[in-house]
């Protein structure tokens, strides 16, 4: 889930004086588009390569958000943030973990939620390459850690020129792995049922999951 979360991470900016004037204008206008919406959904392509190890994983995934709170399926699991609690549900184990708010934080895991504040530190950006793919004109912007300790080599971030969302993002690290993120289906203001964000605990005790409290 980590490393899925800088693919909704990525949808805002931040100000450092190192960094790409062009840029930072590029991801403002991709910042002011993504919180026009009321609601995203996004399905996605994750992909992990390590040719050294001769790894090639692959897996898909979506996402819905609105404000903080989101809905998300991955990995056979769905994690619900309704603003308060996170509701992890892992149907494999038939368990339920539960989180205050803040636990994740705790933990060092980006969650969904904070899509629009991640990069606001941390990072130098600049323009990088731009490319057709597919018939779309895809614009580049490479950001690099400041920490120097970082695992992260360098992340590229993929943003379709026309409609100004997010295509893809690749995120190089020092170990060789390179994780792919790419956005099959990006919707925006869709119909959702007020109770989607909504934990329904007997509904799932019901079933005899584990009901897990941290």
């Amino acid at each position: 889930m980590k490393r899925f979360a800088f693919l909704l991470l990525m949808i805002c900016t931040f100000v450092n004086a190192q960094s790409d004037p062009k840029a930072k204008a590029l991801l403002d206008e991709v910042y002011g588009k993504a919180t026009s919406y009321d609601n995203i959904y996004i399905e996605f392509k994750y992909a992990l390569d390590n040719n050294q190890e001769n790894i090639h994983q692959e897996t898909r995934g979506d996402v819905t958000l609105q404000g903080d709170k989101y809905l998300f399926n991955y990995l056979g699991a769905t994690k619900i943030f309704d603003g308060e609690k996170t509701y992890t549900i892992i149907p494999e184990n038939e368990e339920v973990v539960i989180d205050g708010k803040g636990a994740e934080d705790e933990e060092g895991t980006i969650t969904p939620s904070e899509m629009l504040t991640f990069y606001k530190k941390g990072y130098n950006y600049k323009m990088d390459i731009l490319q057709n793919v597919k018939g779309r004109q895809i614009q580049y912007v490479a950001l690099v850690p400041i920490d120097s300790k970082s695992e992260i080599k360098q992340i590229l971030l993929g943003i379709d020129k026309q409609t100004k969302h997010i295509y893809n993002l690749i995120e190089t690290g020092k170990n060789g792995t390179k994780t792919t993120i790419t956005v099959n289906s990006f919707k925006t203001d869709q119909p959702i049922s007020k109770s989607l964000f909504t934990f329904d605990e007997e509904k799932y005790s019901d079933q005899g999951y584990y009901i897990i409290r941290n």
